[in-house]
């Protein structure tokens, strides 16, 4: 069941003559140009994770959606399959789900919203090839909201827009257009345009078909499709399903959009400069379908791998015959009864094939890897062969990392995977020392995962400090040693608020040792789980002190791996 490792050579390319490259070459742009791979992004609560639901229903890739809101205690959402996602009713870790729509292989990564599982977010981003921002109608762009734009516009990919929750008392449709481009300096064209009855919100007009979509609330609560009644703007069918009011509304609204509203311009989109947007309620399923379908017919699929370099100076595109890939996420325990772990391989070219060699640049070997899978959420099902823009799960022995590449022959790095310097800082234990061991072996697995980092003491055995950027996270981290390890941890606070990574400064020959190393009083010298040496400060002033003390030394916000991966600090840019 597990890969297998060979110390050896990159595997050699598959025999191939004139007339297999050009139908491979034929075969991967067919398929390439079918993928649809996309992140949505928002502020907790915009209804990120029922949009995530609601696509999968009208996709066909689920009959019956969960509810996240009131009838929680009957459903949940299919994307949130933790049991503390469930309890919570939040996404803390991102879900992948791939469906087919028509001609479109379309792979949905839903992100957590909350701001204390960013980095989760902003590595899924980097799997990405555009993202659809989801805003609440009545709140406009929130604060996460923008910081996720940021991370999209830092990696240059595409945004959409879906404005949420039409169907309650929210803002003018116009309002918040300026206001997306008054806080995110970015241009909207509105696709469609809500329709209302007065203050009620019964449906939307697509602007590129000249459609009137009129929806009619079911009693399902939205957990089953339903189908819009559809005419012509103008038509007596349209006018039939529209009152006075309502006609009258829409025709003043889109003489204003015409006068000074934007054009829908691609080239502009794929720059970053110009988002299409669009109106509905996915709770009610009003406006899901129409979105759905133009979306698929205007999001790029894969092209450029941009953040890839290594052998050679031919770019690498998603048609390019080699495989290459990264992972950007490990889930632990995922199959509860098995206790697995998952590496999650975004490809970015080439064609993956089940059982095939591929190399691994950063240890140097060559991994056969078995059992490949898709993904549902938690559900997997093994496939055969998979192409750029999917999403690969991959059963992990303990050889991946984030951020690691596989290839079929160059030795690449991918830029732009984020590492995160932990700023909360906690001492954990276990009651009963007889859980000690467990304690051990669930906190080496969770951490693995990225969204917290392990260390111990200089001079202590082993780990007994953990660190992480929010603290709901340490939230987490207790619930699953409780359930998932059955070592519930006790946490102490520390009073530490910065890491910095010790190494030896370009050119120096300074061997690190901690008795003579000076890191200031408060400060606590330790290891991270690849025995490198990291400071604990309690403040900047400390991280400045000890660069002061110790000329010999760096001091690195990032682990020595991740900076040689050349990943992204938390501010965005690589470096110290």
């Amino acid at each position: 069941m597990n890969d297998e490792t060979t110390p050896e050579t990159p595997p050699a390319p598959a025999p191939s003559g004139p007339r297999a490259a050009a139908q491979l070459e034929r075969r991967l742009k067919e398929e390439v140009a079918r993928r649809r791979t996309f992140a949505i992004i928002s502020h907790p609560d915009a209804g990120k994770t029922t949009l995530t639901e609601k696509l999968l229903l009208y996709g066909g890739a689920i009959h019956l959606a969960g509810s996240v809101k009131a009838r929680r205690a009957a459903r949940h959402a299919t994307s949130d399959w933790m049991e503390i996602e469930k309890q919570r009713g939040i996404s803390v870790t991102t879900a992948v789900m791939q469906f087919v729509y028509g001609d479109h292989v379309v792979n949905i990564l839903d992100t957590p919203g909350h701001q204390d599982f960013s980095e989760d977010t902003y590595r899924t981003v980097a799997a990405a090839d555009c993202a659809v921002m989801l805003i609440d109608a009545a709140k406009g762009v929130e604060p996460q909201t923008e910081k996720l734009f940021r991370v999209c516009q830092l990696r240059g990919i595409p945004v959409f827009t879906f404005v949420n929750k039409m169907d309650r008392h929210g803002r003018d449709p116009l309002e918040l257009m300026e206001e997306i481009e008054r806080h995110l300096g970015m241009r909207t064209c509105p696709m469609n345009w809500p329709i209302f009855d007065g203050f009620e919100f019964v449906g939307v007009y697509d602007r590129q078909t000249r459609l009137v979509h009129v929806f009619s609330a079911d009693q399902t609560h939205g957990a089953t499709a339903i189908e819009a009644q559809s005419a012509e703007l103008g038509s007596p069918e349209a006018d039939a399903f529209m009152t006075e009011r309502a006609k009258a509304r829409l025709a003043a609204d889109l003489e204003l959009l015409d006068i000074a509203g934007d054009a829908y311009d691609p080239a502009r989109v794929a720059e970053g400069k110009l988002s299409p947007m669009f109106f509905g309620s996915a709770l009610n399923n009003f406006g899901v379908k129409p979105f759905l379908e133009a979306f698929l017919e205007m999001a790029p699929h894969p092209d450029k791998v941009p953040v890839a370099e290594g052998d050679g100076d031919e770019p690498i595109t998603a048609i390019s015959p080699e495989l290459s890939g990264f992972v950007f996420k490990i889930q632990a325990n995922m199959d509860a009864a098995h206790r697995d772990r998952i590496a999650f391989f975004r490809i970015t070219s080439g064609r993956f094939v089940k059982g095939m060699d591929a190399w691994h640049p950063r240890l140097g070997k060559s991994v056969r890897l078995k059992n490949p899978t898709a993904f549902m959420a938690r559900e997997r099902s093994t496939i055969d062969e998979a192409y750029a823009g999917d999403i690969v799960g991959l059963f992990d022995t303990g050889i991946f990392r984030i951020g690691d590449a596989l290839t079929s022959g160059k030795n690449l790095q991918f830029k732009g995977i984020p590492h995160f310097s932990p700023e909360l800082f906690r001492k954990i234990r276990v009651a009963d020392p007889l859980r000690r061991k467990k304690l051990i072996e669930g906190l080496t697995q969770l951490s693995e995962e990225g969204a917290i980092q392990v260390f111990r003491d200089w001079w202590q055995e082993a780990p007994d400090i953990v660190g992480a950027v929010g603290t709901l996270q340490f939230d987490v981290l207790a619930h699953r040693l409780g359930t998932e390890y059955g070592c519930p941890p006790i946490l102490t606070q520390l009073p530490y608020t910065l890491c910095r990574w010790v190494v030896p400064a370009e050119g120096s020959k300074a061997v690190f040792d901690p008795k003579t190393f000076k890191v200031g009083q408060g400060a606590l010298i330790a290891k991270d789980r690849d025995e490198h040496a990291v400071i604990l400060f309690p403040n900047s002033w400390g991280v400045n002190w000890a660069k002061e003390q110790n000329k010999g030394f760096e001091l690195l916000p990032v682990s020595p791996l991740a900076e040689h991966a050349g990943s992204l600090g938390k501010s965005g840019r690589s470096g110290r």
